[in-house]
Parts: C-alpha cells; sequence; structure tokens
C-alpha cells in the first residue's frame, strides 16, 4: 500500500496519525488491544501485536482486508492510506474535529454549564423549549456580533 511515487508518509505514518487524531469519546488515544477488539468486531481480525509492526513500520504491505477494517474502525476512505491528496484532505478534516472536540470538552467542563445543564434537566419541556430558543437566539446574536 504505498503512497504515489515520491510520497514522504509511510502506512506507519498514516496509520499512527490516526491513533493519535481519531480519539475515544473520553479523548484517549486508543491502544493497539482496542483497535484489534474494534477490528475483530468489524469480522476482520488484526492481532495488536500485528498493529504494533504495523505502526513501528515492521510490517509495511498489509493485506487490502487489513486496510479496509482499519479504514471502517477510523472512519476514513481507503484511500486515505494511500493517496497524499486524500490524504491531506482527511488529515485537514480531523485536525479541525480534533479542536471542535477539545473546544466543546472544555465548554463542557466548566462549572457554570454543568450547572445551567443541570437546571434545564429539570424544567418541564415546554419550558427547557423557551430556554433553548433564548439559547439559540442569544447565541446567533454573539456570532452576529463578531463572537463579542
Amino acid at each position: 500500500m504505498a503512497g504515489k511515487p515520491g510520497s514522504e508518509r509511510s502506512f506507519a505514518d498514516r496509520l499512527n496519525y490516526l491513533y493519535a487524531t481519531v480519539t475515544k469519546p473520553d479523548g484517549g488515544e486508543y491502544s493497539d488491544a482496542e483497535v484489534s477488539q474494534g477490528a475483530s468486531q468489524l469480522g476482520e481480525p488484526i492481532s495488536a501485536s500485528y498493529l504494533w509492526q504495523l505502526r513501528k513500520g515492521k510490517k509495511t504491505n498489509p493485506t487490502l482486508r487489513h486496510v479496509e477494517t482499519l479504514r471502517k474502525f477510523f472512519g476514513v476512505s481507503v484511500e486515505y492510506f494511500s493517496d497524499d491528496d486524500v490524504a491531506d484532505r482527511v488529515e485537514a478534516q480531523l485536525a479541525e474535529l480534533k479542536r471542535e472536540q477539545e473546544r466543546l470538552a472544555e465548554i463542557a467542563g466548566r462549572d457554570s454549564v454543568k450547572l445551567m445543564a443541570l437546571r434545564a434537566g429539570e424544567l418541564t419541556p415546554d419550558r427547557f423549549r423557551m430556554v433553548s430558543q433564548l439559547v439559540d437566539a442569544v447565541y446567533r446574536d454573539q456570532l452576529a456580533s463578531g463572537g463579542k
């Protein structure tokens, strides 16, 4: 699964980028054992030791079935592993997604946001809808004024 001629990113580089960028819901990086378990659930077992070898560049030519399984697990196109242009686009999208996830996690971690969410959860459906509409209106106003 070599890239285009002259490609500087190896399969290992691309796979390691996915490990670092496509993280678990808690933000942690998947282990080889977790990816192995996920691959098995997708119907194509890949051992944790083989994943380690792929990541270290000790194995450089995975089967198409393994590439397809890794593609599914990490949510990328199969071309990500072989086409530099596709890899560039995917990595830009993943980087943006990771920044947004970090921003949302930071917001969700604020005590004031947690308190607001707890209180909102106690409202009747009608009053919850009213608060939600108010928050949406204030947010749109903030965006219109340049985020200030």
